[in-house]
């Protein structure tokens, strides 16, 4: 069985929790995988570019110099491209429907083989803690380093508010800690996808959010 440590917000060694090894017999294609993150950064795209033809230009239309006499190129006015300020040549233009559909299927099994990953590798935390009264960065950030992950890329999740069974964020002020440390995030389980999995290094799990942080496995 895998074991995950769980620390105090001092960072001292509390405990540990067991993960059982049919949680972790996740398995998913690696196209697959790729395919679902390259979706969800297009999708996060906004396609708002937008550049202007010559004809679009608003510039006189007059010849920049006379056709003959002068032993130069002929021109036919300055919105053309190769002037300063002309239009572009098949520059971007604004898309619509460009959203790329997500199988359910592989989102999930991406998701789930993410997870185990990041468990075999004794990436993932918890951290066992009370509410925070008022935010603390320094706390915070000592917190990672008494754990020797204060350089890395950090995602804090949390459970949901349907979860806490509160209207709002039961950990706000944890939340506010951690928007001055650089590289560090924090998201509630329902919210994470491929990319973030992806792209943090570590991971740690407030003890509130692990029965549904490990519900994603089962």
């Amino acid at each position: 069985m895998a074991t995950l440590k769980k620390y105090d917000l001092n960072g001292k060694e509390v405990g540990t929790v067991q993960i059982d090894d049919a949680l972790l017999q996740s398995t998913a294609h690696p196209q697959s995988i790729k395919d679902y993150i390259v979706a969800i950064r297009n999708n996060a795209r906004q396609w708002s570019a937008n550049t202007k033809t010559r004809a679009q230009i608003n510039r006189t239309g007059r010849k920049p110099h006379p056709q003959k006499g002068q032993g130069r190129s002929r021109q036919g006015d300055l919105a053309a491209p190769q002037y300063k300020g002309g239009g572009i040549v098949f520059g971007p233009k604004p898309k619509f429907d460009i959203h790329v559909r997500i199988n359910k299927k592989e989102r999930r099994a991406a998701i789930r083989f993410l997870i185990a990953e990041k468990i075999k590798e004794n990436r993932i935390h918890v951290l066992h803690k009370d509410k925070m009264k008022e935010p603390k960065t320094k706390k915070v950030a000592a917190f990672f380093n008494k754990i020797q992950i204060g350089e890395r890329r950090i995602l804090v999740l949390g459970e949901s508010n349907a979860a806490a069974g509160e209207m709002k964020n039961p950990h706000e002020n944890l939340m506010k800690s951690l928007r001055n440390i650089p590289k560090k995030e924090y998201a509630r389980v329902p919210q994470i996808n491929g990319y973030s999995l992806a792209l943090a290094q570590e991971i740690v799990i407030l003890e509130t959010a692990l029965d549904e942080f490990l519900s994603v496995l089962g």
